[in-house]
């Protein structure tokens, strides 16, 4: 299954037209295939099944400890306004006889980013893929994001953005999620 790029460039030609705009004019000719092509990227997570994304990279380890992988970017579309939301996640588990490739975290989170979503479900998902996947003690997910539905739009804020978490296993209990939250808050040092 794809992206049906004719349907979405008859309709962005529709929406120039109902703008008032005159879709034929020189800098709007290619504008219904520009949009065309950039929502097939945009939504290229309708296709994709995050749980292979990790199955594909699970290794036998004796690791027990919290393994953190912080300041994910990721770019979205809210499904409500189809406006793009953006900001960074921090993703945090403890193992269970198996640990998952570092690299197919920040993957993994591209799947669920690049469908129309909210910012409180995509928290979940990421979590919830990960506990099914892995199958690990426990997961944290953080995601703190801007929403241009909120700053282009409506209340207009300007540089407000929205944190949300989500919580699996024993990263319920206050030490665990104590030490989550510092390992994300902490200052990052510029060692690398």
């Amino acid at each position: 299954m794809s992206v049906d790029l004719e349907k979405i460039e008859v309709a962005t030609k529709m929406i120039l037209e109902a703008i008032g705009e005159n879709p034929n004019r020189d800098g709007l000719k290619k504008t219904p295939k520009r949009v065309a092509k950039a929502f097939e990227e945009i939504c290229s997570g309708y296709f994709k099944n995050p749980k292979e994304v990790l199955n594909d990279a699970l290794f036998e380890s004796t690791n027990n400890e919290m393994v953190v992988v912080r300041n994910i970017e990721f770019y979205s579309m809210c499904e409500h306004h189809i406006l793009p939301f953006f900001g960074r996640v921090h993703v945090a588990y403890i193992p269970d006889k198996k640990v998952v490739g570092l690299s197919k975290i920040p993957r993994m989170v591209e799947v669920f980013a690049r469908r129309l979503q909210i910012q409180e479900q995509l928290t979940e998902q990421i979590a919830d893929a990960i506990m099914d996947v892995v199958k690990p003690k426990g997961v944290g997910v953080v995601i703190h994001a801007r929403h241009m539905c909120m700053e282009m739009r409506g209340v207009k804020t300007k540089h407000s953005y929205t944190s949300s978490s989500a919580l699996r296993g024993n990263f319920l209990e206050d030490k665990i999620k104590e030490e989550f939250f510092n390992l994300i808050n902490a200052p990052t040092q510029n060692h690398f």
